[in-house]
Formats: C-alpha cells, structure tokens, sequence
C-alpha cells in the first residue's frame, strides 16, 4: 500500500471514529439539558433541530438539484422516511432519557440492526440463520444486563421500564427508517437523502411543538439548555452524519460501521465522566455482549461491501 492509500485509509479511520464519538455525545447532551432546566423532550428537540436547519438548508442549497426530478413515489418515501427517522426514533428518545440513564438508552437504542433483521423475517418472510438468532440473544442478554444495573441504581422499576419502552420503540423506529433508507439513498444519493429527510423531520418536529406549545417557550430557556442543543445540533447531528458518509468512501461501509460499534462504550464513559453515572461490572459486561451481537450481523451484512 503506497503512502496516498495509507493516507487515506487513516483519514477514513478517524472520521468514522469522530462520528461514533457524536453519535455517542448526543444522550449526553439530552441529559445535560434536562439537568439545567425542566424542559421537555418536544421543546428540546424543536431547539436541536432548529439548529440543525441552517446546515441542512445549506447542504440542500449547494446541492442545486435537491429537489429536482422527486418522483411521487420518492417524495412520499422520503416523508415517511423523515417521520420515522430524525423526529419519531429522536422524540421517542428524548422521553426515554427522562426517565433512564444515557449508558442504557445506548444499549437500547444500539439494537436497530438486529431489529432490522428481525422486521425482515417478520414482515419480508426472510429466514433467520443461525448467526442472526445467536446475534439476537447476545444482544438482547447485554441489555438485560444493563437493564438490571439500572434497576438496581435507580431503584425506582417503573420508571426505568417506562424509559426503557419508550427507546426501544425508538430503536424499532429507527431499524424501520435504516431499512427504508437503503432504497432511497440508491434512488437519491447519500447526501441528498440525509439533507432531506432531516428538513422533513425539522417540520414534523416544528409542527408537533407548535400544536402543543406556544411559541415563548423556546425563548425561555436558560442560556446553557440551548447551548447543549446547539451542539447536539452540530456535534451529534450534522457533523457525524457527514462525517460517516466520508469514512464509508475512504474505508468502506463495513469497516465504518465496525468502528461506529465503539458507540455504546464511548457512551458509558462519557456518562461515568459528565454524568456521573455509575459504571458498573454488569453495564460493560452488557455492553460487550450488545456490541458482539450486533458485530455478528454488521459482519455479515458487510461481507463483500467496499
């Protein structure tokens, strides 16, 4: 490999890794905000993807064509998309975190392609090999784990069960999207698609908040709760959408992907270091089964992808 090659391949290893690290950050932020002021998940994510706008807008602007030649067929496909992906797996979310830790909701949330494969057995009538039924219980015992660490912290069952369905809904939401996505990132292109179905997602959001809420209220919050969704906006939002699309064409797909499996271990450090969530044997033990489940099936997925 001559030094160009090398240069790119690390440069691709670093954008996925800075990808995986936003990605990681954006629970993070939730919970900080929460922290600061009794804000709730619908005014909060108004405020992220309100700072989302302007990025998207500019993508979509450099694009010139980006809403030339939408078919109807690509045009309802894209609401769809919006709707199950940046505002109902993200409002599901944010009410998840109210009420569980954000080591958890990662774990949780990290389950989608296992859930991916279990939509396509139910829905498509795809067999399930061997792999993906060992990939699924490892998964699903990491969470386990986790799930009775939290328990045992928080003490308090309701309330981690309530938060617990609410991000696994999320996560069923966001494995629906990814499947819809891969259809319509072939008809679309990557960037034009992501540019899109965020804009849709930012006026499903904005809709749902001016429905519930009047308008003063995301003029009066404290200064650090817009703050932390300004960079959940930058540093969990456009940043690492842009910068995984730059590491899949210097590394390719599967070696992105296996790296953004660093996501539910950054999370837990970063909570145990911001947060001062508690990090347990049982957490990183179920970290460590959820991320060898869902290796088991990105490993095969990607088999033969560049």
């Amino acid at each position: 490999m001559n030094s160009g090659l090398r240069s790119v391949e690390r440069t691709g290893i670093v954008l996925a890794v800075l990808a995986a690290t936003g990605f990681s950050f954006k629970a993070i932020f939730v919970k900080l905000a929460y922290a600061h002021a009794p804000i709730d998940a619908i005014t909060l994510l108004a405020l992220r993807m309100g700072f989302t706008l302007p990025a998207v807008l500019w993508v979509l602007v450099a694009q010139r064509r980006a809403f030339a030649a939408l078919t109807r067929r690509d045009a309802g496909l894209l609401v769809a998309l919006g709707i199950l992906g940046y505002y109902g797996a993200s409002i599901l979310d944010f009410l998840g975190l109210q009420y569980i830790s954000a080591g958890l909701e990662r774990l949780i949330l990290f389950t989608y392609p296992t859930l991916t494969v279990l939509i396509g057995a139910l829905a498509l009538g795809r067999p399930l090999e061997r792999r993906q039924l060992g990939a699924l219980a490892l998964s699903y015992a990491g969470i386990g784990l986790a799930f009775a660490h939290d328990l045992h912290i928080g003490g308090d069952t309701a309330a981690v069960l309530t938060g617990a369905a609410f991000v696994f809904a999320s996560a069923i939401s966001y494995a629906l999207y990814s499947a819809g996505a891969e259809v319509a990132i072939g008809r679309l292109g990557a960037v034009r698609f992501s540019a899109l179905a965020i804009l849709v997602s930012t006026l499903a959001t904005q809709a749902h908040f001016l429905l519930t809420h009047p308008v003063g209220a995301l003029l009066a919050q404290p200064l650090p709760v817009y703050g932390h969704a300004a960079a959940m906006a930058l540093f969990s939002t456009v940043l690492p959408i842009f910068w995984q699309s730059a590491a899949m064409q210097r590394i390719g797909s599967a070696r992105a992907v296996l790296i953004g499996n660093l996501g539910p271990i950054l999370t837990l450090l970063f909570g145990w270091w911001l947060l001062d969530e508690t990090l347990s044997a049982a957490q990183l033990g179920g970290a460590a089964l959820v991320v060898l489940g869902v290796l088991r099936v990105t490993r095969r997925a990607g088999a033969g992808k560049s």
